[in-house]
C-alpha cells in the first residue's frame, strides 16, 4: 500500500481526561505489542491501513464512525509512544493546527539524536501535506497532520481535511515502504466519499498536467503503481447490526463468555480474568495479531470498551482498567523470557477465528446492547454526560449470541 483515504463525519468535543489517560496507556501498549512481535514497519504499516486504524480508535472507546478518532488517536498515541521512544525506537511528530506545524523542528530534533537524514524527513512530510491540500483538490482543508518515524527511517503519514459544506472529514493514509514518488498515486489509501469531480493532478492519468507542475516546482516524476482502499462511514451516531460482520462479533463473545475453543493451558494462563475483560482482550488481540481483512467491520470493536458518548454502550472503565493492566503484565513477562501469558492473548484471536468459520449468530444483537447498557454500572460505565446509573429495574437475563 502506497496511500489510502476515509471519509468520516465531522465530529466536535473533547476528549475527558478520564478516557485520555487509558486510551494512552492501552495506546501504547497494543504499539508494544506489535513492535516485540512483528517489528516496527509492521506498525508503521498498519497506521498506515484505514480500517485498522478505526479500529483501534474504536477499541480505545473512541466513537467509532466520527472524525474525533483522528486527532484523538493520534494526540494520545503521541504522548505515550514519545515518552517511550527510546525503547520502541518510534517517535510521532505534528499532529492538529499549530502542532501540525511544529513537526520540521520535531523531525529535526529526532535527526540530531538518532543520525537520521532531517532534511530528507522535513521534506517527506511537506510533500506529502502538499499533496493532499494542493494537488488533490476535493473540497478538504488540512488540519491535522501526524508523522510517525521508526528508527530505521521509515514513516507514515496519518492526516485529516474537513469540509464544513458537507459536514465530512476526510483522512488520508501513507506508508513510505510503497513511497516511490509523490507525485503519481503515492497513497496507501485515502478514506473518503465521492463527492463529484475533484482535482487530483496524482491520477495516473495526469501526466500531462504534472509535467506543467513539474516543470515550475523542479520535480522529478518517478514510477509507482498503488492499491487504493477507500472507508465510508455512515452518518448515524449509534451501532447497528449492519455496520458489523456478525460472525466476528458472535464467535468473540463466545470465547469470551462461554470459554468456546479455548484450551485448559489458555485458561490457566488467564485464570482471574472475567468474562467481560476477556470480551475486551479478544478484540484487543485481534488489534495486535489481525490481518488487513479482518477490519473490515471497524465498527466491531466499540463491543472492546464502547463509546464516550454511549454508543454502542458507556465506556466499562473497570474493564478498560482490567484489559490495560493484564496486557502490560504480559508484556513485562514476555520482556524476561516468559511469553506464555501473551502467547494466551494472541491465543485469543487465533480461538475467536476458528470458532468462526462454523459460527451462526442469532437475532438478539439490540438484546445485546441492552444488556450492555443495562449493566454498564456494574463495571463503571461512564460517558462525557457522566458515570452510568443503575436500573430501575432488573428485567431478567438476556441471552448473548
Amino acid at each position: 500500500m502506497g496511500r489510502s483515504y476515509a471519509d468520516m463525519p465531522l465530529h466536535y468535543g473533547q476528549v475527558p481526561a478520564w478516557l485520555y489517560e487509558r486510551m494512552s496507556s492501552l495506546g501504547v501498549a497494543i504499539a508494544e505489542a506489535i513492535v516485540m512481535e512483528y517489528g516496527r514497519a509492521a506498525l508503521l504499516q498498519r497506521f498506515s491501513d484505514p480500517f485498522w486504524f478505526q479500529a483501534l480508535g474504536s477499541v480505545l472507546g473512541m466513537d467509532w464512525h466520527s472524525s474525533g478518532i483522528t486527532t484523538s488517536v493520534m494526540g494520545a498515541m503521541k504522548r505515550s509512544i514519545n515518552q517511550r521512544s527510546g525503547d520502541l525506537g518510534i517517535y510521532i511528530c505534528g499532529g492538529k493546527g499549530k502542532h501540525s506545524r511544529e513537526t520540521p523542528n520535531e523531525l529535526m530534533a529526532i535527526a540530531y539524536k538518532t543520525g537520521l537524514n532531517g532534511d530528507e524527513l522535513v521534506r517527506n512530510s511537506k510533500l506529502s501535506a502538499k499533496v493532499d491540500n494542493t494537488a488533490i483538490q476535493d473540497g478538504f482543508q488540512l488540519y491535522l497532520h501526524s508523522f510517525i518515524l521508526s528508527a530505521e527511517g521509515e514513516w507514515a503519514v496519518v492526516q485529516q481535511g474537513m469540509n464544513d459544506a458537507t459536514g465530512m472529514a476526510r483522512r488520508y493514509h501513507w506508508y513510505s515502504g510503497a513511497v516511490n514518488s509523490f507525485v503519481e498515486e503515492p497513497h496507501t489509501f485515502i478514506y473518503g466519499k465521492n463527492q463529484g469531480q475533484i482535482i487530483n493532478v496524482t491520477d495516473k492519468d495526469a501526466g500531462g498536467t504534472r509535467n506543467g507542475i513539474l516543470e515550475l516546482v523542479k520535480e522529478n516524476p518517478d514510477k509507482i503503481i498503488a492499491e487504493t482502499k477507500r472507508l465510508i462511514l455512515p452518518g448515524h451516531h449509534d451501532v447497528r447490526a449492519e455496520d458489523i460482520d456478525m460472525k466476528r462479533l458472535g464467535s468473540a463473545l463466545a470465547i469470551a463468555h462461554e470459554r468456546e475453543n479455548l484450551g485448559m493451558e489458555d485458561l490457566l494462563l488467564l485464570e482471574g480474568v472475567g468474562p467481560r475483560t476477556l470480551q475486551s482482550l479478544v478484540l484487543v488481540s485481534e488489534v495486535i495479531h489481525g490481518t488487513p481483512s479482518r477490519f473490515t467491520d471497524p465498527a466491531r470493536f466499540s463491543f472492546a470498551h464502547g463509546g464516550k458518548d454511549g454508543h454502542p454502550f458507556p465506556v466499562p472503565t473497570k474493564v478498560y482498567d482490567d484489559a490495560i493492566a493484564t496486557l502490560d503484565k504480559a508484556i513485562a513477562l514476555a520482556k524476561i523470557g516468559q511469553s506464555e501469558k501473551a502467547e494466551a492473548i494472541k491465543g485469543l484471536h487465533k480461538a475467536a477465528k476458528r470458532l468462526e468459520a462454523d459460527f451462526v449468530p442469532n437475532e438478539n444483537f439490540e438484546k445485546l446492547i441492552e444488556r450492555e447498557n443495562r449493566d454498564s454500572w456494574k463495571y463503571g460505565g461512564r460517558t462525557v454526560k457522566g458515570p452510568a446509573k443503575p436500573p430501575k429495574a432488573d428485567n431478567g437475563q438476556l441471552s448473548l449470541f
